[in-house]
This record gives structure tokens, sequence and C-alpha cells, in this order.
């Protein structure tokens, strides 16, 4: 079997994906990257697991997947749907995550409002404590 071009140990694989050697131990429990074998023999480098460039793509994807909200588990189910191009259920996960997306918009946005009024409220001249400060106070 021929070898991949680029081929990293774990670190460099690390590197390459942007994230530290733990978290893709992590991926590794978790089942979303591959943990190749490692090598026998005495030769340079014996014993070091490899990664090659399919690794370092499906590290990146997870990481973009992540980016966009997607959790473990539906990283891990497009994963497996790669496999099986079942478009249809992608662009249900996909339109899952919109939604989920467009509610936390929604809040934030509701917060960025509450919190603009309560800044302007704030910059009134008015007796009494900031109401930013009273807001958050626990009843």
């Amino acid at each position: 079997m021929a070898r991949e071009m680029s081929e990293t140990t774990i670190a460099g694989l690390a590197r390459a994906g942007g994230v530290g050697v733990e978290t893709v131990r992590y991926y590794q429990r978790r089942g979303l990257l591959s943990m190749p074998e490692r090598p026998v023999g005495g030769g340079l480098g014996g014993g070091v697991r490899r990664y090659g460039d399919a690794e370092i793509r499906r590290l990146r994807f997870i990481r973009q997947a992540q980016g966009a909200g997607f959790t473990l588990e539906e990283i891990r189910e497009l994963i497996a749907l790669d496999a099986t191009d079942d478009r249809p259920r992608a662009r249900a996960l996909a339109a899952r995550r919109i939604a989920a997306l467009d509610t936390r918009i929604a809040e934030l946005q509701a917060s960025r409002d509450a919190l603009h009024r309560l800044a302007h409220a704030c910059a009134a001249p008015s007796p009494g404590p900031c109401p930013i400060l009273t807001a958050f106070e626990a009843e």
C-alpha cells in the first residue's frame, strides 16, 4: 500500500488542525478520528503513530462543523452520512442546526435590546443606583 505524501505525528496533526494534542485524543476516544496502529520495527520513528492528509482533513472538518454549531454527536452523524451520501438526512441536520441558531440569535438580540435600554436608563440623570446594577440583583 502506498504511503500518503504527508505523514505526521499526533502533535503535527493537532497543529495542522489548530487544536491541542489532548483534543485530538478526545476526538479519537469519541470515535470521530481514527487512531492508526503503531508501526512495529526498530527503524526511524518506529512505534510512533503517523497521521496523513485524510486525518488532517477530518480534523479540520470537525472543527469547522463545530464552528457552525454542530454538536459532536451531530458531527459523528454527518461523518457517517458522508459514507452513505444521504443528502436528505444531511440537509435535515443542517436545517435543525439553522433553527437552533435562529433561536439563539433571537435570544441574543433580546438580551442586547434589554442591555441597550438599561444603558440608556443608566445615562439618564436620575437619583438612585444605576439600573444596570439593580437589574442583575437576585430577588
